[in-house]
């Protein structure tokens, strides 16, 4: 799938590409996709992508003493995460949620529908389920809608704040 992304800047958002440079994660592959396939499950059917091969970073975020804390959380397209049990825990708060779009947009500088965990805000956390750190390679967000990024679930891990959360996610039940 597609071509290294550091020679594609054009199909990353900025703090996308400004992250891929400061990293070691190695190696990164970007394609353009039409932008109005970006969600998981119109992507996944319109380019023969195995949902247990694609992985969503849904943000968490939850309050404690005013403060407000974030996480990102890197979890198969398969699967559910535990917001309430395992998310709520490692943020160590009363009650976490989906952080609004609005937000979510806001701070990670990126399209809602893109939203990745190269390149996020410092001080957040990256939780990776174990199934995504264990693939050989997921498709991702690049930051825009207009593309996808192909990484090893291992290259996930050496992002800065990242780390891996067994049970993190829960298999969606049809």
């Amino acid at each position: 799938m597609g071509e290294p992304a550091l020679d594609r800047p054009d199909l990353l958002a900025p703090p996308v590409l400004a992250g891929l440079k400061a990293s070691t994660v190695g190696q990164v592959l970007v394609a353009a996709i039409d932008p109005d396939l970006a969600d998981t499950a119109a992507f996944c059917e319109a380019y023969n992508v195995r949902p247990e091969d694609s992985a969503n970073c849904v943000v968490v975020a939850g309050k404690r003493e005013g403060e407000t804390r974030y996480a990102a959380c890197m979890i198969l397209a398969t699967t559910r995460a535990d917001v309430n049990g395992v998310v709520r825990r490692r943020l160590d708060v009363r009650k976490a949620s989906f952080a609004p779009m609005a937000e979510a947009v806001e701070l990670t500088g990126m399209e809602y529908g893109g939203i990745t965990p190269i390149g996020l805000p410092e001080g957040w956390q990256i939780l990776v389920d174990a199934a995504v750190a264990s693939a050989d390679a997921v498709v991702i967000g690049s930051g825009i809608r207009g593309s996808k990024i192909a990484i090893p679930g291992r290259a996930l891990v050496a992002l800065p704040g990242a780390v891996v959360v067994e049970g993190l996610a829960n298999p969606v039940v049809p």
